[in-house]
């Protein structure tokens, strides 16, 4: 919505087959890697709820696969060709696809597992909205490279709360080949990148209020990350990390 807020120059509707597309496919990809996924119960504890709470797991899968089938007539075909490509790399991420002895599943290869990430959420915030409207994407390449880095430098974070789970697991992800002090540096980097394309953006479609809420973001998202660094439960990454992205939009979309 904060994409579509740039390409419309208005506040979008909340209720379209866009958004309830996102919707089911974020229901179903993510319960099914939890439904997939096999885990001790200590491992943390959104697996110790996972065990307790398998069936809310199937609630959700089968109501995200209701929307996203009931979505699918009102979009275009360029939407739905994307779409193929964005739910084949989103269900190998969980799911043993790839045709390597080994290694089969993206998760599995450290560097490709964080682009994959940062890849599938940059085009579905920002390019499928562009085919939705009827936009030229090229128009809008700040717009692209702005999420990019933003949801580049949250998975960053998300990677560092799972560095000992991966390593125990030989899978060897940014943090852990650079080292904590050094992915703590990358952030700061790419959140500078951030405020500096969003500067760029605004030369090119002038909004005080949309510049506005990216600088407050960038500023936020850094005290989130430093109190990472003192709190890494899970409820903290996945209410306070994760909720940057709700924050942005907020912001963005403030009128």
């Amino acid at each position: 919505m904060a994409t579509e807020r740039l390409l419309i120059a208005a506040i979008p509707p909340l209720f379209t087959a866009l958004h309830a597309l996102v919707l089911g496919s974020t229901l179903v990809v993510y319960n099914a890697h939890y439904i997939i996924k096999k885990a001790r119960p200590n491992t943390s504890d959104r697996y110790a709820w996972t065990e307790k709470n398998r069936y809310w797991h199937f609630i959700f899968f089968i109501g995200g696969a209701a929307i996203c089938i009931a979505s699918l007539f009102w979009l275009s075909w360029k939407i739905l060709l994307g779409c193929v490509v964005l739910g084949f790399l989103s269900f190998a991420y969980s799911i043993p696809l790839l045709p390597f002895e080994n290694k089969k599943r993206i998760r599995d290869f450290g560097w490709i597992k964080i682009t994959v990430l940062t890849s599938v959420w940059t085009i579905v915030t920002s390019v499928l909205p562009t085919l939705y409207w009827d936009k030229p994407w090229t128009a809008y390449p700040y717009e692209i490279l702005i999420r990019f880095v933003f949801m580049f430098t949250l998975c960053v974070a998300f990677d560092i709360r799972d560095m000992q789970t991966d390593l125990n697991s030989e899978i060897f992800t940014l943090p852990n080949l650079i080292g904590l002090k050094n992915s703590y540096r990358l952030m700061d980097l790419t959140l500078m990148l951030f405020v500096i394309l969003c500067t760029i953006q605004y030369v090119r479609y002038p909004s005080g209020t949309r510049l506005t809420g990216e600088l407050i973001t960038a500023i936020v998202t850094k005290v989130a990350i430093n109190y990472t660094k003192q709190h890494s439960s899970d409820r903290v990454y996945l209410g306070l990390i994760d909720g940057m992205m709700l924050l942005y939009a907020i912001l963005v979309l403030w009128h």
